[in-house]
């Protein structure tokens, strides 16, 4: 079963949606949210649903961050950063770093007339605007990537049920002693140093790594295989429309875990204390009593902001006016230097708790 939720979730999110929206799934030792309204509910009762659980699987590799605290210890952790993912702040610190970081990728690949999306822009992308925000710019690109690698799949292996190797507690010591090396730097660790203790900076800047890379590639990649789908090329007026749909119809982030501090009922479900509640944001997202037609790719909706991939409540994504600044300025990048690109083959997104394809071929008229 946790087979059919990695590969093609849709049909049993849909039936689990209108029958049984919070449901107990035994392949995740847990209740399963698939509702909007539900999921709304979950994550903005942090009081009820929490984080700050020994279990929460980020914290078992990376410490205590932001991310898995509540109440006053979250906002102690998340306020040093906050400041720098205000929306005029990303405009002015990351719009041209972004845009020639973009040109330069695409530079590399333009002329052979294809390329693999995912890997040669996507990743590279969101790995660069990471290194460059947390003062590793130095630090080669590969190996933050294994880095990241590493603790994503030691995540996944604990959500999963399965052991985690020792794969991500290692990327993590390497990490840190790189982020260590960078609060002395200018970069946003810098001033979050002198809120926060040494580790507990390397845990946020971990975590803010960890999402700036897998979720931004993710959604980048999803992006651009909607739009290559399409007849015809996007509108640029459009793209920013066009974000939140793609981000509506497939979160990079599948879903958010959350545990019960008291016995709780639920949409008629006997939820106790201590108990797993998985929040399906992919679900959530696909729920006909709140967007219609909710299978399709339609970036004319009038309620795309009703879209919960970047989360909800106390733990809305922190970076989430970064990653849609990266992934606008990547479309805009492929489709005004790539004439005539289309999709070489369509490759489905599949993951349990992070959704993307595997790659995005695409081939194009080189100049």
């Amino acid at each position: 079963m946790t087979g059919q939720l990695t590969a093609d979730p849709y049909p049993l999110l849909a039936r689990l949606r209108a029958t049984e929206p919070v449901s107990w799934r035994p392949e995740l030792d847990g209740w399963l949210v698939t509702r909007h309204d539900l999921a709304l509910r979950v994550m903005r009762d942090a009081a009820t649903f929490t984080v700050d659980d020994p279990r929460f699987s980020t914290a078992r590799v990376v410490g205590p961050s932001m991310l898995s605290l509540e109440a006053a210890e979250h906002t102690r952790h998340r306020a040093p950063f906050a400041r720098h993912f205000r929306p005029r702040e990303i405009a002015d610190r990351f719009t041209g770093f972004v845009r020639a970081e973009c040109a330069r990728l695409v530079d590399g690949f333009a002329a052979a007339g294809r390329a693999e999306l995912r890997r040669e822009l996507a990743g590279p992308l969101s790995v660069a605007v990471v290194a460059d925000a947390l003062g590793l710019a130095d630090t080669d690109t590969a190996r933050v990537l294994a880095w990241y690698d590493a603790i994503v799949s030691t995540v996944d292996d604990i959500s999963a049920g399965r052991p985690p190797g020792s794969g991500g507690a290692e990327a993590f010591g390497e990490l840190r002693t790189h982020l260590e090396g960078s609060v002395g730097r200018r970069s946003l660790l810098t001033e979050a140093a002198s809120a926060l203790e040494l580790p507990e900076v390397v845990s946020n800047a971990a975590v803010l790594m960890f999402g700036g890379i897998e979720t931004t590639e993710g959604m980048i990649a999803n992006l651009l295989r909607h739009l290559l789908r399409e007849p015809s090329p996007p509108d640029r007026a459009l793209i920013p429309a066009a974000i939140e749909e793609s981000l509506r119809l497939e979160p990079a982030a599948a879903v958010v875990d959350r545990y019960a501090t008291r016995d709780v009922s639920l949409a008629g479900a006997s939820i106790a204390r201590g108990d797993l509640v998985t929040v399906s944001l992919t679900a959530a997202n696909r729920d006909p009593a709140v967007f219609a037609n909710p299978d399709v790719f339609d970036p004319s909706r009038p309620d795309l902001r009703k879209q919960l991939a970047f989360a909800h409540g106390p733990h809305f994504c922190l970076g989430a006016d970064l990653a849609r600044l990266e992934a606008r300025i990547a479309v805009e990048t492929v489709f005004d230097r790539l004439p005539g690109i289309a999709l070489e083959s369509d490759v489905a997104p599949s993951g349990l708790v992070f959704r993307k394809p595997a790659a995005v071929p695409a081939r194009w008229l080189p100049s």
